[in-house]
């Protein structure tokens, strides 16, 4: 990794696996002090040299709190926030069920709610900050398999959209993370073929390189990020004859 990077402490959730673990690595190696949370201690605890642990389940929203001040108190100002944590399962509609859904908005989008709660007092106060979370181009518009999944990552990126405006005059950057698909445990679940399939230590590498440049989106790979955005403006349809044409045949 190349220059210099702009961060003291980051801190990150979701540490444990996928792009969050990837990036705490890359971003300790480069120096960076960083604060990794997941529920596993395990798993955080073999994380290496220049990151500490803080378990934490984010759906806890006392125990971000004291794990936010417990960071700070620690290791110092947080400047960058990471929000990885994420769950996913595929909908079966033949076995449609609740507790998916309310469990997967439960860690991806109040997940980060939380966690802007813990941070917004610290940062604002500071006048600085910047505080980034991963979202998905599942959530550019509905795809099959992921109705509980796609919703809460539009949410996250209206919710990206909707603080941006007002967080940027108070001093905090905000960036949005749209990766496409990634391998890691959450993915190996899909029976479909996955196009533009990237491996987590890249995306990582692009997340790093675009916080670091400070982009709002940050999006991945560009060929699939491409393909969904232009699916966003097609007629509902020709979107849906294109769905049925590809995906539901694959």
């Amino acid at each position: 990794m190349s220059g210099k990077l702009p961060w003291k402490v980051v801190w990150i959730t979701g540490a444990s696996t996928g792009i969050g673990r990837e990036i705490a690595l890359q971003l300790a190696r480069a120096g960076v002090a960083v604060a990794a949370s997941a529920r596993s201690a395990d798993k955080l605890s073999g994380l290496g040299a220049g990151i500490r642990a803080f378990p934490l389940d984010v759906t806890d929203p006392q125990a971000i709190r004291e794990t936010a001040a417990r960071i700070e108190r620690e290791m110092g100002p947080i400047d960058l926030a990471i929000m990885a944590a994420g769950t996913y399962s595929p909908v079966d509609i033949d076995n449609f069920d609740p507790a998916n859904f309310q469990h997967t908005m439960g860690t991806n989008y109040f997940g980060v709610v939380g966690c802007l709660s813990a941070l917004l007092p610290l940062m604002l106060s500071r006048k600085s900050g910047h505080v980034a979370w991963v979202a998905s181009v599942a959530g550019y518009r509905g795809l099959p398999k992921a109705a509980a999944y796609g919703p809460t990552k539009a949410a996250l990126i209206n919710l990206a959209e909707c603080l941006k405006p007002e967080l940027g005059l108070r001093g905090v950057s905000v960036s949005v993370i749209n990766p496409g698909f990634i391998e890691t445990p959450l993915t190996k679940q899909n029976d479909f073929p996955m196009p533009f399939l990237m491996q987590a230590d890249e995306a990582a590498r692009l997340t790093i390189a675009g916080l670091a440049r400070g982009r709002f989106e940050i999006a991945y790979p560009w060929r699939f990020v491409a393909i969904l955005k232009f699916a966003r403006v097609l007629p509902y349809s020709l979107f849906f004859w294109l769905v049925g044409r590809t995906i539901l045949k694959a």
